[in-house]
């Protein structure tokens, strides 16, 4: 059994087809975070794929947000499966149920907290030592902290809690739990590029719940002291501590392995990043059955990288999906495929209107091309055109006129024969002019008013040569009086020109443009990333 975690920042990451990046992971089971795919919005191509079944969970109150989703091959078809962690979302009877006391949430708490589309569940069976086995895999997004918003780091450390509380009670009603996804918080500072930058590493509220929450929470640090035999005490599941890191658990001393990097300092170019997406699971089940865990640093297509995990045990599929599976959808489940549909007359003008609204009006234009896939032109091309539009038909003649433009005139060869003119034809062949324009062919060609055409040379274009002469005038003139941005400064140590970047964060710096090293942001003991050069822009000049 192997299982893959990737946060793919927008399902439009897999630019090769679902399937194949799909195929390509070699996973049972794919779970993907941030699709930011809506419950509108969701596509067959998306929802529908060839050899697997899916589950998602969407964002209810902001498109182009959030959301996750779980491919298991139709080999690990899952025997339950439901949306959230609080069991709010769950209508149907394939729920996987064991929510534990969340008498200490209030209910506003609970809907909100499962209201951003952070969580699918989904529970398989297994086949350990010869015994059948449950285990359940939380997909999640955990929220990330913006230091410009208290109340999200509060949001975030109740989801942790939630995620907690839900864990164990499925644990404790007698199945293994395997968590994966963007945990967004690095663990420790073997798990953070410059750990040093950061004030107060150690008290973050994130790092200080994976402590209490993780089963290795002193196992490094008593590793730091005693040396490498202490690393046999991860192996024991008797220590405190329900869950394991499994790749920390197969890599205990590893550097630099890193799951996520900023796209817009370059800095995966130079791997200065951190580790924020895990794979979490019951003592017991790692150690009896883990084989091995890591992460793809060169999977490209997304800010993340994707994390996996092998399990010695084999999966036993469902005969078939839980109710919460995409393809028992009302929209996926084949009823636009009856013949019937196909020939009904279909009122044109409503399937203008339809076009025009494919998405609310209270929806950003940035929302739309972010969740919608671009049409591709090949698959446009027999769209009609209108002959004569409306407003140019007199009133009581629409009818007619509209029968009477749908007919077709002749044979098919008909259409593709070029149009007739007024204009007579030339005697001689025309020649093209230096600017591309036809040039008539004799003195005796005339146009529609009847009247002849000179074409002495002294009437007609001004040569080559004389037009290079123009053009280069005006060019020289309008570079006298637009000079243009000065040239951007080099930095102090490459020596290289440098980029101008705006500030985009609220303070009184807002708006006001500087220039930076042009290369990827590393750590300042790499030669090769972004040195410390910085200048304001001069606006005087």
């Amino acid at each position: 059994m192997k299982v893959v975690t990737w946060n793919i920042n927008g399902i439009r990451t897999f630019k090769a087809g679902i399937k194949q990046t799909l195929d390509c992971l070699d996973a049972d089971i794919v779970c993907v975070q941030e699709t930011k795919v809506t419950r509108d919005l969701l596509d067959e191509r998306t929802a529908i794929v060839d050899g697997y079944n899916s589950y998602f969970s969407y964002s209810r109150g902001r498109s182009g947000y959030s959301g996750v989703a779980t491919y298991c091959q139709d080999s690990a078809t899952p025997c339950a499966a439901e949306e959230g962690l609080t069991g709010l979302l769950t209508n149907h009877q394939g729920a996987v149920g064991s929510y534990g006391d969340l008498s200490d949430f209030s209910n506003e708490e609970l809907q909100l907290l499962d209201n951003e589309g952070r969580a699918v569940i989904t529970q398989h069976k297994i086949m350990c030592e010869n015994k059948e086995r449950t285990v359940t895999l939380i997909n999640v997004y955990c929220p990330r902290a913006d230091p410009e918003k208290p109340k999200r780091k509060q949001f975030k450390l109740q989801f942790y809690k939630l995620l907690q509380r839900r864990a164990e009670a499925l644990l404790k009603d007698g199945s293994h739990v395997i968590i994966l996804g963007d945990v967004n918080t690095s663990h420790r500072p073997t798990d953070h590029c410059d750990p040093t930058d950061i004030d107060d590493f150690a008290e973050n509220p994130g790092r200080k719940w994976l402590n209490a929450f993780l089963h290795s929470s002193n196992q490094e640090e008593n590793r730091d002291e005693a040396g490498p035999e202490t690393e046999s005490e991860v192996k024991d599941p008797v220590r405190q501590g329900k869950f394991i890191d499994t790749f920390r658990y197969f890599h205990p001393t590893r550097t630099n392995a890193f799951t996520c990097w900023s796209t817009l300092t370059g800095a995966r170019q130079t791997n200065y990043g951190t580790r924020i997406d895990y794979i979490f699971a019951d003592c017991r089940l790692v150690v009896e059955q883990f084989v091995a865990a890591d992460i793809m640093p060169e999977v490209e297509g997304s800010d993340h990288c994707p994390v996996w995990a092998q399990l010695n045990c084999p999966l036993l599929p469902s005969s078939k999906p839980p109710p919460l599976c995409t393809r028992y959808l009302p929209e996926f489940v084949g009823k636009q495929q009856k013949l019937s549909l196909f020939l009904v007359k279909v009122d044109q003008k409503q399937t203008q209107l339809e076009q025009k609204c494919v998405l609310p009006g209270s929806q950003e234009e940035e929302e739309r091309r972010e969740n919608l896939n671009p049409v591709r032109v090949d698959k446009i091309s027999g769209k009609k055109r209108s002959l004569i539009s409306d407003s140019a038909v007199p009133k009581g003649k629409k009818s007619k006129t509209a029968n009477t433009s749908v007919k077709p005139q002749g044979n098919l060869l008909s259409f593709f024969k070029p149009k007739p003119t007024n204009n007579k034809p030339c005697e001689k062949a025309s020649t093209t002019g230096f600017d591309g324009s036809a040039q008539l062919c004799s003195s005796s060609a005339t146009v529609e008013t009847g009247q002849p055409v000179k074409t002495n040379n002294s009437t007609s274009q001004p040569t080559v040569g004389q037009s290079d002469v123009r053009k280069t005038a005006s060019l020289g003139f309008w570079k006298s009086v637009l000079h243009g941005p000065p040239p951007p400064p080099s930095c102090k140590v490459h020596r290289e020109p440098c980029v101008l970047r705006t500030v985009k964060k609220e303070g009184p710096n807002v708006g006001k443009q500087f220039f930076v090293c042009c290369r990827p942001q590393g750590h300042a003991s790499n030669p090769e990333a972004r040195c410390n050069f910085f200048t304001w822009v001069d606006k005087g000049k």
